[in-house]
């Protein structure tokens, strides 16, 4: 098993930066790929980024792709987010997720273990 809880999230301005947090509880943690999600008002959960068990392999949404970073840490059984020139359309509710069941990562479905989400909200 393996609890996550997001942090980090804000109300910010366009152009700012914000940082995500994931922390991992269970011993197995180190061993999953990890993901962010998010849910804007009205929308589907949508993929946003991926980060392999030992971060070789990094994966983005092409909306995101070069503004997001994801990251981890696992001595600290942590993931990160950094968020850099936000827009509005960055408003949702971003979650992470861990343990795959298979390679269509993009697909919330395939995602075993998620948190409770923290509210993005970005004011134009």
């Amino acid at each position: 098993q393996v609890q996550l809880v997001e942090s980090g999230g804000g109300l910010v301005q366009a152009g700012d930066s914000l940082r995500l947090s994931c922390a991992a509880s269970g011993r197995t943690y180190v061993t999953y790929p990890m993901a962010w999600f998010r849910r804007a008002p009205q929308k589907e959960r949508d993929f946003v980024a991926l980060i392999s068990s030992n971060g070789d392999t990094i994966r983005y949404a092409e909306s995101v792709k070069g503004r997001f970073t994801i990251s981890r840490d696992n001595a600290k059984s942590t993931m990160y987010l950094q968020m850099n020139s936000l827009k509005p359309e960055d408003t949702a509710v971003y979650y992470c997720a861990a343990k795959p069941d298979a390679n269509a990562y993009g697909l919330p479905t395939t995602w075993n273990y998620w948190g409770q989400g923290t509210q993005v909200t970005v004011s134009s």
